[in-house]
């Protein structure tokens, strides 16, 4: 149950006896005097309706129970009940807004109303000038309260509504009263007292607020001054873009819309114009980039042809040439030696024998003899036949490894009768050019030609195991080719290669006896081992105490005065240690073998040339 209020102090009393007593004791009718303003000796009902028309707070509007208001439904006046009355009149919110922004010097506005706004008249004399704005008005014949209704509350929300009343009273309490005139800063009304001129502007801003709320548009309404005769304020809309004023939010929209088509086309075309110089600046980029690739790859494609001898720059011939002419400016060789070897040269070019210049011959029997005297750590050695060694000389040091294993090969070759067949004497190294080049011709590898263009006569072009294999199929020589294409031991070792040498030596040597003799000499031919940038060949394989194997292998890359050590017995011990090849020595990731097995029947030898259209190694492992 709500506990009445003192509509004077504003102090909650428990009964309404109490309140009686209250009123009698505190405030006296002899005494009565307005606490918000200047009035005094009026009765109490003439205060307790001066204090709710003059000086009502409408946050606490619906707490009093001794005003009566309420609104029809589906309509917007006000229902309007005097207190000493039961007649009701009705006032359009409408006019109400009218005469709050109405100038007191308008009469004629003030008649259409349903009550005059100033000159309100009170009781026992006394008159005081009321210039109010909706909800409160006064009439000159009786007075009257304009409360809107609100729906029904519980008492804990009554009680702090209350409570937001009393202190905002007694705030306006302890406000000293000001005299004088006091316009207000929206409109052209002229109050004398500030908390009416409050009471008004709030309502000013209640209006705005709710006119801009119910705007959902993004533009900026702006109120013109309201006339003197009353008519509308006029709303104005500025423009988000530029400071265009609009009447109307529908002229402002079309205002915006041309705005942002504007942006848009402009937009459009910087973005087209952006699209294609970026399109323009990385096509540059591109063909920049083409040409600079183009340029390094035919520098490199330069840099492998020189590498491989395929820059056109001259072989054999020139390069002997052109050494001895550098020796000859150095002092080095006299000029009678140097037409001396120059003929000899051409006399080798010309009957495409080599002219010996580069052999050592004998290695093979010297080995023998070191082994069955010396090498007390070895269990087996297994030598190949009798075979010479060829270095690298003045016109092919450089590129000339795979021509001088050939050459090595060759010569034991010549040396079995099974292979007379072969060329009396090893050729030269244009020679060896020339053969190959033959066996092209006859169709062998034809992938390998076309990567020489067919040509290797008067150039230093490297060649390897299948330009092996191609001249010794166009001998009628039975070739093959093993292919240890990846490591098979740790570190990169290939253990699988020196048992397969292994394999190939001890293969062929008679198991009559029951104790084999140490070293083995076979009747086979040596084997051509060719890895990345270097070949040499196998001569042999020694098998330790411990069971750990080793290559013994002739490199074109070794000079003559080194490989005539081995024939001497003081020196053999130094020359075999720079010969052997252990498990650890040969750590290229590929190896390549060339093993020679007989001879090729005519129908082997042209079934050979037809599979070399697609020559394929075998592969271990």
């Amino acid at each position: 149950m709500t506990m009445p209020v003192c509509d004077i102090c504003c102090e909650e009393l428990p009964s309404e006896a109490e309140m009686r007593t209250h009123l009698f004791l505190s405030h006296m009718e002899n005494v009565m005097a307005c606490p918000f303003c200047s009035l005094s000796g009026i009765s109490y009902n003439e205060l307790s309706f001066h204090i709710n028309t003059a000086h009502i707070d409408k946050d606490c509007q619906d707490t009093k129970t001794t005003e009566v208001v309420s609104r029809q439904k589906n309509s917007n006046d006000w229902t309007v009940q005097s207190p000493n009355s039961t007649k009701t009149s009705n006032v359009n919110v409408k006019n109400m807004d009218k005469v709050s922004q109405a100038s007191p010097q308008s009469p004629s506005q003030v008649n259409e109303m349903a009550f005059p706004i100033t000159g309100t008249c009170l009781s026992q004399g006394t008159s005081t000038s009321l210039k109010s704005s909706p909800p409160a008005a006064a009439t000159a014949s009786g007075a009257i309260k304009l409360i809107r209704t609100t729906p029904t509350s519980s008492n804990n929300a009554s009680r702090e509504r209350e409570d937001g009343c009393r202190k905002s009273k007694q705030k306006r309490l302890a406000s000293p009263i000001k005299e004088g005139c006091f316009s207000c800063p929206m409109c052209s009304l002229v109050c004398k007292d500030c908390f009416i001129l409050q009471e008004h502007v709030e309502l000013h801003l209640q209006h705005q607020d709710a006119a801009e709320g119910a705007s959902s548009e993004a533009v900026t309404s702006t109120e013109a001054s309201s006339t003197s005769n009353g008519r509308s304020a006029v709303m104005h809309y500025e423009c988000p873009m530029c400071s265009l004023s609009c009447s109307s939010s529908s002229s402002l929209q079309e205002h915006v819309e041309l705005h942002l088509e504007y942006g848009s086309a402009s937009a459009t075309g910087h973005s087209s114009e952006d699209l294609t110089l970026a399109r323009k600046l990385q096509e540059e980029e591109e063909q920049k980039w083409r040409e600079a690739e183009t340029r390094r790859e035919a520098e490199d494609f330069k840099k492998l042809q020189k590498q491989f001898g395929l820059d056109n720059s001259g072989g054999y011939r020139k390069q002997m040439e052109r050494n001895m002419e550098r020796a000859v400016s150095r002092g080095q060789m006299v000029p009678a030696e140097f037409h001396r070897k120059k003929a000899e040269m051409l006399e080798s070019l010309a009957s495409g024998v080599d002219d010996g210049r580069s052999k050592t011959s004998g290695l093979m029997e010297a080995l023998c003899r070191y082994y069955q005297k010396d090498a007390s750590d070895c269990a087996h050695v297994w030598l190949c036949a009798e075979t010479d060694h060829y270095s690298s000389s003045e016109g092919d040091k450089g590129w000339g490894c795979g021509y001088r294993n050939f050459q090595m090969l060759l010569s034991s070759l010549h040396r079995m009768e099974q292979y007379n067949l072969l060329h009396v004497s090893v050729p030269s190294i244009p020679r060896v050019q020339a053969l190959i080049e033959e066996a092209w011709g006859q169709g062998t590898d034809p992938q390998g030609a076309s990567h020489f263009n067919h040509r290797l006569q008067g150039t230093r072009a490297w060649i390897g195991a299948t330009e092996i294999y191609a001249v010794l199929t166009s001998f009628s020589v039975k070739a093959r080719i093993v292919d240890f294409h990846k490591p098979t031991g740790p570190g990169d070792a290939h253990p699988r290669l020196f048992e397969w040498v292994k394999q190939y030596f001890s293969h062929s040597v008679s198991r009559v006896a029951r104790l084999p003799p140490k070293v083995e000499q076979t009747t086979l031919p040596p084997v051509y081992l060719q890895h990345q940038g270097h070949s040499r060949s196998i001569v042999g394989v020694e098998q330790k105490v411990n069971g750990n194997l080793c290559l013994l292998l002739f490199d074109p890359g070794c000079a003559p005065r080194e490989m005539r050590r081995v024939l001497s017995q003081d020196t053999a011990a130094t020359m075999v240690r720079r010969m052997r090849k252990f498990s650890g020595g040969l750590k290229h990731r590929q190896y390549q073998v060339v093993a020679v097995e007989g001879l090729l029947t005519p129908e082997e030898k042209q079934s050979r040339i037809l599979n070399s259209r697609t020559l394929c190694a075998e592969k271990i492992p």
